[in-house]
């Protein structure tokens, strides 16, 4: 199986002022071409920096896709050090020069001289058509590899990708294919996850499975290699099926699936509705609800009830239960979920209530401390979490979030 290496070059990148977009898709589109990507590089606008990474990348893949530093601009320094990297000297390319040309025509502006410099291409390399702005790309062979550059702007890398390289990449890959797949999991910890698969995550295995886990959530992605995509396919729902046979209801989704899509499935399927109250996580929870289009087919809508008075005043909490057991309570939490339910007249309703930090914790009530109501047509439940007071107020208020549409999602399948 071929080999890439996946360049983006910019200060920006380097600063952590932008970040890098191009270098993930190009990788996923990689993969489908059958190429693994085997490192990504992100270097500044240093014409040296950039020949060196160039040529360390000749010496050790076997094709080259780089974007970024395509512009006019004095900070614009890749072709030349890709001129650098191949040992010959920058020449004008005339048709490059009239696409120049007519883009600026076609916009009655007067092309700067110094855009000039864009048609400029190595002695030994062709220019790559750019339909969507002014920038060529280049392809060159450095050291008998493949390079291909391309401009940083992703609408245009995108296109010039797909019309002008993918051709040339899918005969160089013809014989592989490697197809990529995501599963999604909640409510089992990464340690605890990777020891019931254990062995399918053994290096060698084809298809390749790995973890990541980010504030609760689990992805397991899985890598599968064959001579054609039916084989590969194939491959990727066996591996798939025993995952699933194996965590059960862990697994959630799938791909580009979230756990607020999901349950937004779940409620429109049983023709269901929802709304929520929330104190702690201060609307988070119908953010990732509307963040899914269509929404509003099954959420009615949601409250912030911040204050004891919001609680009392909106949901009807009683003022005697929040004396007596204070606003982060089980006690509380039911009473706002089921005020929820009754203000916007919805099937189920969620709740949260809780200490985000980092102050306001005691003994008894620490920082981490939430409590989430789950209302349904039959009962309402209340769970009691604790997610630690040692982390920020912003992941204890996302797992927060995300506990409470789990909790949601697993009622809604029993």
């Amino acid at each position: 199986m071929q080999q890439a290496w996946v360049i983006s070059i910019g200060t920006e990148l380097t600063l952590g002022q932008t970040v890098d977009t191009n270098g993930p898709w190009l990788a996923a589109q990689l993969a489908g071409l059958g190429i693994r990507t085997r490192r990504h590089v992100t270097v500044a606008d240093d014409a040296e920096a950039i020949r060196d990474v160039l040529l360390q990348a000749s010496a050790a893949c076997d094709v080259i896709l780089a974007t970024g530093g395509l512009g006019p601009t004095d900070d614009d320094l890749t072709r030349q050090a890709l001129a650098d990297a191949a040992g010959v000297e920058l020449e004008l390319h005339a048709p490059s020069l009239e696409h120049l040309r007519a883009f600026f025509a076609a916009r009655e502006r007067e092309m700067p001289e110094r855009n000039q410099v864009q048609a400029l291409v190595p002695r030994t390399g062709r220019a790559l058509p750019n339909p969507r702005g002014t920038a060529p790309g280049l392809r060159i062979e450095l050291r008998g590899t493949p390079c291909y550059v391309m401009p940083g702007v992703p609408f245009e890398m995108r296109r010039m990708f797909e019309c002008e390289i993918v051709p040339q990449l899918r005969l160089a890959a013809a014989g592989s294919v490697l197809l990529a797949r995501r599963l999604h999991t909640f409510g089992l910890g990464e340690s605890d996850l990777g020891e019931r698969i254990r062995d399918l995550m053994e290096r060698g295995r084809n298809p390749e499975v790995g973890t990541t886990a980010e504030l609760g959530l689990i992805g397991i992605r899985v890598n599968a290699s064959a001579p054609t995509r039916e084989e590969a396919e194939a491959r990727l729902d066996e591996t798939e099926a025993e995952l699933r046979r194996r965590l059960g209801e862990v697994v959630f989704g799938r791909d580009d699936e979230t756990l607020a899509g999901v349950v937004g499935a779940l409620l429109t399927a049983s023709g269901s509705t929802l709304s929520t109250a929330e104190s702690c996580t201060g609307g988070l929870l119908g953010k990732l609800l509307t963040d899914v289009a269509g929404s509003s087919q099954y959420y009615s809508g949601g409250v912030v009830t911040y204050a004891n008075e919001a609680k009392i005043n909106l949901l009807g909490v009683a003022r005697a239960d929040l004396e007596r057991h204070g606003a982060v309570s089980d006690v509380v939490a039911r009473a706002m979920a089921q005020g929820a339910a009754r203000v916007f007249g919805t099937h189920y309703a969620i709740s949260v209530t809780g200490i985000a930090g980092p102050t306001g914790g005691t003994p008894q009530k620490p920082v981490g401390l939430v409590f989430i109501g789950i209302r349904t047509p039959a009962q309402t439940t209340v769970h009691r979490r604790l997610f630690g007071g040692d982390q920020p107020r912003e992941v204890i208020r996302v797992r927060a979030a995300r506990t409470a549409l789990n909790l949601l999602r697993r009622r809604l399948q029993m």
